[in-house]
């Protein structure tokens, strides 16, 4: 355990079944400690394969100071780089997406393949290995289309948990989507909010008007009730109704999250749309629509609600202290044509007016938890995630064993 003064404050000060300390969210030194030990050694969903059909096609995913190239190499193979020159630092990618025969520091032209080599530094001098010079690699994950980076050696063993989550989310073919729309929402709040504002619905029924019109997670009672007439038609539409939760409860490493669940949405209503019907064709191998909703989570990072006919993937990426970027993507069956099979403005409608609330509310949570007057209070039954995520989070700054 590092000697910090803030969070060795916090740590004294926490209690389980309660908030975190007023500290992990206003500390410069525990941010720096967030990036270090949490994002830079966690799996992070960065994109999807269709994003890079092609050798040379590349972008950018940026977290906190870092910055990864992720890209198609000469041989079809997905690769991610540190955005880093191995010269003096400069980032070598300064667009955030395009076609490269290979990456050029804008600095002093030092050129690296596509698969990271060093081609040369230039007059660099007789005794210079460019084999020892290429960019920093991280690993690289494709799970059913869906790219997953690492910049640590070390990374959770996701791939057994991959394993028993294929069969589940095979028939809603994620490796036949596409990108239909993205947006990003800037909220003044530490990112350790935005994540555990995600993983509630205690709030979703006094914040949320439009989702609680249509999903019945906000109500535990209501999920019960509605639940077996929507496994009935899961199972018609060729979806599995199994459920899966592995995380460090259940004995899994930190980090290597697994979760599963598929819930109904209310009658008259087949999808996550503003009027409840469809608003694109049917994913994968679906025969028709359930009426529900399945939330899927990969890693401890990683969210996505996938419904019958499109998925929402988010993120919540920090960029400082109190800088986090709610990122969320919108895909659709890679054979939707957008003007005919769907509008990407209604396929968005209610994940953006959604997360439009969620900007609002947690950037009042921040303002709030930065008063010297904030002190933890307990958390509700419908908020157990949150424990979850507070485990993980802990054992990976070093404050918990697991």
């Amino acid at each position: 355990m590092r000697d910090l003064p803030d969070l060795n404050i916090a740590l004294a000060g926490y209690q389980p079944g309660y908030a975190l300390p007023r500290e992990m969210y206003t500390s410069q030194a525990v941010y720096d400690l967030d990036i270090e030990k949490v994002w830079n050694a966690n799996w992070l969903w960065v994109g999807h394969v269709s994003q890079i059909p092609n050798p040379g096609d590349y972008f950018l995913f940026d977290y906190g100071t870092e910055s990864v190239i992720i890209c198609r190499d000469r041989q079809g193979e997905v690769r991610a780089h540190m955005n880093v020159c191995r010269h003096r630092g400069s980032r070598v990618c300064v667009e955030q997406s395009g076609n490269a025969r290979s990456f050029v520091c804008p600095y002093h032209a030092w050129t690296f393949e596509l698969s990271g080599e060093l081609r040369g530094g230039r007059a660099m001098g007789a005794d210079f290995d460019p084999a020892k010079w290429g960019l920093l690699p991280a690993q690289v994950r494709v799970f059913q289309g869906m790219i997953l980076i690492c910049a640590s050696k070390d990374a959770p063993e996701l791939d057994s948990g991959l394993e028993v989550l294929a069969p589940l989310t095979a028939p809603f073919g994620f490796e036949q989507m596409k990108v239909a729309h993205t947006a990003s929402y800037p909220v003044p709040a530490n990112w350790k909010l935005a994540v555990e504002n995600y993983m509630e619905c205690y709030h979703c029924a006094p914040s949320h008007q439009e989702y609680a019109r249509s999903h019945s997670l906000k109500n535990p009672t209501d999920v019960v009730k509605l639940l077996p007439a929507m496994q009935d038609r899961a199972r018609a539409a060729g979806l599995p109704i199994d459920e899966v939760s592995l995380n460090m409860e259940a004995g899994h490493p930190a980090g290597a999250d697994i979760y599963y669940r598929r819930y109904p949405l209310f009658e008259g209503y087949k999808t996550g749309s503003k009027s409840g019907e469809p608003v694109a064709p049917l994913l994968g191998a679906l025969t028709g629509f359930d009426g529900g909703a399945t939330d899927v989570q990969l890693g401890m990072l990683n969210y996505f609600l996938v419904y019958s006919d499109h998925l929402v993937g988010y993120r919540f990426v920090p960029r400082g202290l109190q800088e986090t970027d709610i990122q969320v993507v919108w895909m659709v069956h890679e054979d939707a044509e957008e003007g005919r099979d769907y509008d990407p403005q209604d396929v968005a409608w209610l994940w953006h007016v959604t997360s439009q609330d969620d900007e609002r509310i947690i950037r009042h949570n921040q303002e709030g938890v930065n008063s010297h007057f904030f002190q933890p209070g307990p958390l509700a039954e419908m908020e157990f995630s949150i424990e979850s995520f507070y485990q993980f989070y802990l054992h990976m700054i070093g404050a918990q064993p697991g």
